[in-house]
């Protein structure tokens, strides 16, 4: 008994001393390196707890932090914990419930947007309970797996028993701790991709190859270059550039691509809220631009922000996000594409942003779509597809 309250002492402090100024999962991480006294059970315990007590958000704030701790496990998970055996045992006893049916348990009829403040900002095309209440569970992690190397894969995560869901033919879904870097080449054979982020595919199958000159594409926002990879299994050969503001991030992108094998490519350091006319000399047929946002359609792998999230930041990042597109815009080839995409579910972030291009520079939209993944334990991503008219 005693040892499960020091776990639930232990996150306490823990949360007690987390500030939201960095990740959580770096924090703790830090912490548990300074006190070496935690084990690897421990530790996994104990960042569970903390973790479950951020999905509740804003909820139950008026109790002590310790029962908010117990309140979120029991709500957070769905089959018998040994915490909640020692501690709470009634509540145990109906961990398989509903989540409705827990709530009348309990007796505590929070309402969503306790857990999810910013409610009336979300896109009226989310289900807003199903996306909200979907941050009480853990994301899956997926693998999207590159040309020609299904077989390859699935018989490496068979020989290691790791279990693992087709949800297509190029993608696995499988628990979200599993080990899959000790046993496939990742990049190489398989991509850590988030589902929604898979089916960004689906945006480019418009995209039309030319047969004679390889497609001139730019990922402007590469980040760690998930979406330029992609588009590499999508169109074969490409004249690639990518760039991002951070020097440190192409760093790593360059790595990234070596384990994948992309070779030709340019890659730059670029400020998109300015000209970058000095930097880049020609146009593109595709512009990717998976631009900076809240990241509000992933809080399910990060829900401190559900703790931390500043309203304010919403338009900041709209502002940044209309910097960037006046840039990218100006490198689109007539006839080109430019793929628009966020992780937000924001609608200022999102449809106002299209509204903006189109009125603005006179784009044809040729897709848009919300891809869902708050009821398949995955993102929830926008993206929209135009294309400059030829004249």
């Amino acid at each position: 008994m005693s040892r499960y309250y020091s776990y639930l002492n232990s996150a306490t402090v823990i949360l007690e001393q987390y500030d939201g100024t960095e990740p959580f999962s770096s924090f703790i991480k830090k912490y548990f390196s300074e006190n070496k006294k935690y084990g690897s059970k421990d530790r996994k315990v104990i960042a569970n707890l903390c973790f479950c007590y951020f999905r509740l958000g804003n909820a139950l704030q008026s109790i002590p932090i310790d029962e908010k701790i117990l309140a979120a496990l029991f709500l957070c998970s769905s089959a018998p914990d040994k915490l909640l055996q020692a501690l709470k045992p009634e509540w145990n006893e109906r961990i398989t419930i509903s989540l409705n049916e827990k709530r009348d348990f309990l007796s505590w009829q929070f309402l969503d947007k306790d857990i999810f403040l910013w409610k009336e900002e979300i896109s009226d095309a989310i289900n807003k309970p199903d996306f909200i209440f979907s941050h009480l569970s853990q994301p899956d992690l997926f693998l999207r797996l590159r040309p020609g190397k299904n077989e390859i894969v699935v018989t490496k995560l068979d020989k290691e028993n790791i279990s693992y869901t087709a949800i297509s033919s190029t993608c696995l879904s499988l628990p979200n701790a599993s080990k899959v870097d000790k046993v496939i080449e990742l990049n190489k054979e398989a991509v850590i991709q988030d589902y929604s982020s898979q089916r960004v595919e689906e945006l480019l199958l418009p995209v039309k190859i030319n047969a004679h000159n390889p497609l001139m594409v730019w990922d402007c926002c590469a980040a760690s270059g998930g979406k330029s990879l992609l588009a590499q299994d999508i169109f074969g050969k490409m004249d690639l550039t990518v760039s991002d503001i951070r020097e440190s991030i192409v760093a790593n992108l360059k790595k990234r691509f070596a384990e994948a094998g992309i070779k030709k490519y340019k890659s730059l350091v670029a400020d998109l809220t300015k000209s970058v006319a000095g930097l880049l000399h020609q146009q593109f047929d595709l512009v990717i631009a998976d631009v900076p946002c809240s990241g509000s359609g992933t809080w399910g792998r990060t829900p401190e922000q559900l703790c931390y999230f500043s309203e304010k930041k919403i338009s900041e990042y709209a502002t940044l996000q209309r910097k960037i597109i006046d840039t990218i815009t100006n490198h689109l080839k007539p006839g080109g594409h430019l793929l628009y995409i966020t992780c937000s579910v924001f609608k200022k972030e999102n449809e106002d942003q299209a509204a903006y291009i189109k009125q603005k520079f006179h784009l044809n939209e040729v897709k848009m779509e919300w891809l869902r993944g708050y009821d398949k334990k995955a993102d929830t991503m926008f993206a929209v597809l135009f294309q400059k008219p030829l004249v």
